[in-house]
Parts: C-alpha cells; structure tokens; sequence
C-alpha cells in the first residue's frame, strides 16, 4: 500500500498477541469499550454492524465531555484488514465535516505475534497536521498497548 507523506499517518508494531484475538476485539463492542481511547477516557458505547456500509458508532467520555463518532466499514477481511471512516454515516449518508479513514492490518509475525499496522488517511495535509499535533502517535500506541495488555490480561485466559 502506498501512502501519502502529506495525508497519511501509520503506526506499525510487532505485537505479542494473536491475530484473532487483536480481529475480535476490534470487531466486537464489548472489547472495543476495554481499549479504544487512551485511558483515562472512556468509551462508553459502541454499536457495530459488521459488514461494508454497516455501522461504527462510537460515544467517548473525554473529561466529561461526550464525543459522538459515527462510521461505516468501507473494507472488511476477515482477521487480516479493517477499514472504517467517519466521511459517511449508514446509509452511506455524507458526514458534514469528515477528519479521516482508517485502515487496520494484521499480519501473522510467528509464535504468536502479530504484525500491527494502522495507517489513518486525511482528505487534507491540514487534517493529517491536526491529527499529528493531537498524538496520533501516542495515542493510537497507547491504544494498541491497551489492546494487548487486554487480550493478555482477560482474553487468553479464556
């Protein structure tokens, strides 16, 4: 996949976690609640329709404040690619003001890991600046240190 320097940012990890476990939390909302914002915050709802053009709504506690983010699933393969943005809503229905797509891909890296990559796509070099000057960084790898710590901590034991 070719990305833009000026649009795009990725995070890539090799991660001691399998890819099934990391494709369920991600596609299932009692595991996205347990990972999806750096903590503090809190993601107090979630509601999925598994399927392209289906829905990924979201509801973020940030301080206090409620932050609604509603989505749809552009791409979907199963345990290896997840593609979402907030550029539309279900029904295909255009967002007002849309800030980015975000492409997620799992790749087995053998005895157990997994090859992590998120790569978020702005319609602008503004957007993309924006997103970097919030954490993008940090923040989405906190949220993937939260994943894994979840998936060892909770998932492997069942």
């Amino acid at each position: 996949m070719t990305l833009d320097p000026n649009t795009d940012l990725k995070l890539e990890r090799v991660v001691d976690a399998p890819r099934d476990l990391l494709w369920a939390c991600w596609t299932t909302p009692e595991h996205i609640k347990r990972f999806f914002i750096p903590a503090p915050h809190k993601v107090t709802e979630c509601d999925i329709d598994l399927r392209v053009g289906g829905r990924f709504n979201t509801v973020f506690d940030v301080d206090g404040q409620e932050m609604r983010n509603h989505g749809v699933f552009l791409e979907i393969d199963p345990g290896r690619k997840l593609v979402f943005t907030d550029g539309y809503t279900e029904g295909w229905k255009p967002a007002a003001d849309p800030f980015m797509t975000a492409i997620l891909l799992l790749e087995d890296a053998g005895e157990g890991k997994t090859r992590y990559t998120a790569i978020a796509r702005h319609a602008t070099a503004v957007k993309r600046e924006q997103h970097e000057q919030m954490g993008f960084h940090e923040g989405w790898g906190i949220v993937l240190d939260q994943l894994v710590a979840y998936i060892r901590e909770e998932l492997a034991q069942r």
